[in-house]
């Protein structure tokens, strides 16, 4: 099994930004652990800032990965584009969040992509990415 994961603006800072809500683990430290725990599942990671750079990625590995895991960040509450580029490929994509996103700001709440997602995980911190891929290995009766 081949798993994209996908995270969107200021994910590159977590371990650094409100340790309070996103943790005290940058993305580069749990990622070792993470494919530690998956030894079967090919993970790939990407990150940007640039909502144009993560269509190009979705686009990229939408049509040849077994599932993107994909966290945008602010994009997940603005984003007509990145909805798009999820409905136009054939991987299906589980939305994550490391907050609760329904326990934070009301403008948080509404997610843009949550219909076009084959599911949505949030609010078990940095764990909710390895959900994810349990809920890929889970669909794919691995």
């Amino acid at each position: 099994m081949k798993i994209q994961i996908i995270n969107g603006p200021n994910l590159n800072l977590l371990g650094v930004r409100e340790p309070g809500i996103y943790g005290k683990e940058s993305f580069t430290e749990f990622l070792g652990s993470m494919k530690s725990s998956f030894p079967d599942v090919e993970i790939d990671y990407f990150q940007s800032n640039i909502e144009g750079e993560i269509i190009n990625k979705i686009q990229e590995t939408g049509f040849s990965y077994d599932g993107i895991v994909l966290n945008a960040g602010g994009y997940t509450h603005t984003s007509v584009a990145i909805r798009d580029s999820i409905k136009a490929i054939n991987a299906p994509v589980i939305e994550v969040h490391i907050s609760n996103i329904h326990a934070r700001e009301e403008f948080r709440h509404q997610s843009m992509l949550s219909a076009v997602c084959m599911g949505v995980i949030a609010g078990f911190g940095l764990d909710s990415y390895k959900l994810a891929i349990k809920a890929f290995q889970l669909a794919n009766n691995i």
